[in-house]
């Protein structure tokens, strides 16, 4: 009765489908083994703890913080934007904080579209991209992710008759864990210029990469008509903390601090110093972390590679995206490997049609609970029944 027409076509989790089996896996007694959400399992720099146990301590954290408050979070984001891309910010204009990038894309979708606009998303993609399109009641329009294109997208094949106010891209990318260089962002953002389209860069994993690969910003091409999201969650592992930041397009900024004035106060005090710490750490630290997943990657991927399955191997990001030969309903086959394995996947339908036939995995767990993940797995056959399946 209550539910407004935003409200109602924010599409439905497949994840929820995902916990109940995982629930009666352990009703069965199997012993779990989920990797099916992205979210570090590894502490926060014990610095960053400290900041936030001292701010604690200070009455003054305890109000209201006003966007006057957040200037040493801005600070230190246009700093670490400087000091790793190479990207100059005006900290007042050009950064906002965020709480959580999530968060920032719903208000920012807020804040620079109309209802009825266009908006271009790439499928497969990260399923809370479609959640805040409805809540904007933004019309979407997909923009298929190809194995043989490397998973980027082709926006010469955008129709002419759409006229898009904003394009979302992610890279590294979630669910695929595929990489873009600087001169594919300068060729979209000529791209969206010439559209008068906004860019909005989805940036979680800019930390999170391997070998001698580094990850550049979208804002490397140019702030005008550009906007990139950080996040703290994955490179800082402080997920539930909530916190990141936004930054580029001078308007697109202060239209975005306009709506969240209106919705927010800003993160806790203490959280924002603790971030203000956590940008300024040496670089070191970033790829300490990012070693530990590294190592990860490097004991699952031969192990799915062993059961048949092809899997592309990351050089980025905090997943492996696999496709199962012969796999056509993906969800079933994901809910048949947490009853039946207690192996907890993320099926690929639930990124999108075009992630039909492949699984996520989530590099959550330690290298030898990966490799007897995929041993488990083994056992799965793609063309069983499947109890549980919707």
């Amino acid at each position: 009765m209550w539910m407004s027409s935003r409200a109602a076509d924010v599409p439905g989790s497949v994840f929820a489908l995902m916990d109940a089996a995982k629930s009666r896996a352990r009703a069965r007694g199997r012993a779990i083994i989920d990797l099916s959400i992205g979210s570090s399992d590894q502490a926060p720099p014990e610095a960053v703890l400290e900041a936030l146990r001292e701010a604690t301590r200070d009455p003054l954290t305890y109000r209201y913080p006003l966007f006057s408050d957040t200037a040493p979070l801005r600070e230190a984001a246009a700093d670490y934007l400087r000091r790793r891309f190479g990207v100059g910010v005006n900290p007042e204009t050009e950064v906002l904080p965020l709480i959580g990038a999530q968060e920032g894309l719903a208000h920012l979708l807020l804040a620079v579209t109309d209802p009825g606009d266009t908006l271009l998303l790439p499928d497969p993609g990260y399923p809370p991209y479609l959640g805040a399109a409805a809540v904007a009641g933004l019309r979407t329009v997909l923009l298929p992710l190809r194995p043989e294109r490397g998973f980027l997208p082709d926006l010469d094949a955008v129709p002419g008759d759409v006229r898009p106010r904003a394009l979302l891209l992610n890279y590294p990318n979630n669910p695929t864990s595929a990489v873009a260089d600087a001169a594919f962002f300068a060729q979209v953002v000529e791209w969206c210029q010439a559209c008068g389209t906004l860019l909005i860069h989805d940036h979680p994993y800019a930390e999170l990469t391997y070998d001698d690969y580094r990850a550049p910003s979208a804002l490397e091409a140019g702030l005008d008509g550009v906007v990139e999201l950080h996040s703290l969650s994955k490179t800082h592992h402080m997920g539930g903390f909530r916190v990141g930041f936004a930054a580029g397009d001078a308007g697109a900024i202060a239209a975005l601090a306009r709506v969240k004035g209106a919705v927010d106060f800003h993160a806790y005090l203490g959280i924002q110093r603790a971030a203000t710490l956590a940008l300024g750490l040496p670089d070191a630290v970033g790829r300490a972390g990012a070693a530990v997943f590294q190592a990860r990657r490097d004991a699952l991927v031969p192990a799915l590679r062993a059961l048949g399955w092809e899997v592309q191997w990351p050089q980025a990001s905090m997943y492996a995206w696999a496709r199962v030969p012969g796999l056509t309903d993906s969800v079933a086959f994901a809910v048949r490997a947490a009853e039946d394995c207690g192996v907890v996947l993320s099926p690929g339908r639930a990124f999108g049609e075009r992630g039909e036939g492949f699984v996520r995995f989530a590099l959550v767990q330690p290298p030898e609970v990966l490799v007897e993940a995929a041993r488990r797995l083994a056992g799965i056959g793609v063309g069983e029944t499947v109890r549980h399946a919707p």
